[in-house]
């Protein structure tokens, strides 16, 4: 039985894989890298701010030492923050699937994005009081498609793997999830659906994650 929900945040409650995009782009810029939105969201959208300057720095053969990375992160946190601050990111329908499902299950996060840009976002929209907690960039050892995010939010909700259930946008995301042995719903709102079949569920939009979503999950396990 699902007993707890684990939401990713881009791209699932958070419209801001477009600003991450674009913050990107301007960190890259001086490095002389184009990135195009074909191929960040092909090959880079699901992970955090290292592994996505690590891959690209190794697939234009840029050095990339500790102190260079770390400099590069703090570029890009600055310029994405001077991005948020211009306005709401959250998706239609985000407060009340959070406040539907916040009266039903406990909630969490598991995300690639910083905790201080998850949390700024919640605290503007009033949404922080319905989360336990949040599993952030940093957080463990290995980030998404990894299955530690998820394990680590198993652990947060005190429940196992198994009696949670997750809602991402990417085949990372749910790659992470469904590795870490969570329930897995994906949302159409980053990539088509057909990339998203490993999904145990795939919804289109917020309104349709609802708890009788969740109980049907947990009825497909029970017949397992």
């Amino acid at each position: 039985m699902i007993k707890a929900i684990v939401f990713d945040f881009d791209g699932v409650l958070a419209d801001s894989e477009p600003l991450h995009l674009r913050a990107y782009q301007a960190v890259l810029s001086p490095l002389g890298i184009t990135l195009t939105r074909e191929d960040y969201y092909a090959h880079y959208l699901g992970y955090d701010d290292e592994g996505v300057f690590k891959a690209l720095a190794a697939a234009h053969a840029v050095a990339m030492d500790a102190p260079r990375l770390q400099a590069l992160i703090a570029e890009k946190t600055r310029v994405f923050d001077a991005i948020i601050e211009s306005g709401d990111i959250l998706y239609p329908g985000a407060v009340a699937c959070v406040e539907r499902m916040a009266a039903a299950y406990p909630l969490g996060i598991a995300s690639g994005a910083l905790r201080h840009e998850i949390e700024a976002v919640l605290h503007g929209a009033g949404l922080e009081r319905h989360f336990r907690f949040i599993v952030a960039s940093g957080d463990t050892p290995e980030g998404k498609p990894a299955p530690d995010p998820y394990r680590l939010a198993a652990e947060l909700h005190r429940v196992p793997p198994s009696e949670c259930a997750a809602i991402e946008d990417s085949r990372w995301g749910i790659e992470s999830a469904k590795s870490a042995g969570l329930s897995c719903v994906g949302i159409a709102s980053t990539y088509p659906r057909e990339q998203l079949a490993s999904a145990d569920r795939i919804v289109s939009s917020l309104d349709e994650f609802t708890p009788a979503l969740i109980e049907s999950l947990s009825t497909k396990r029970a017949k397992i």
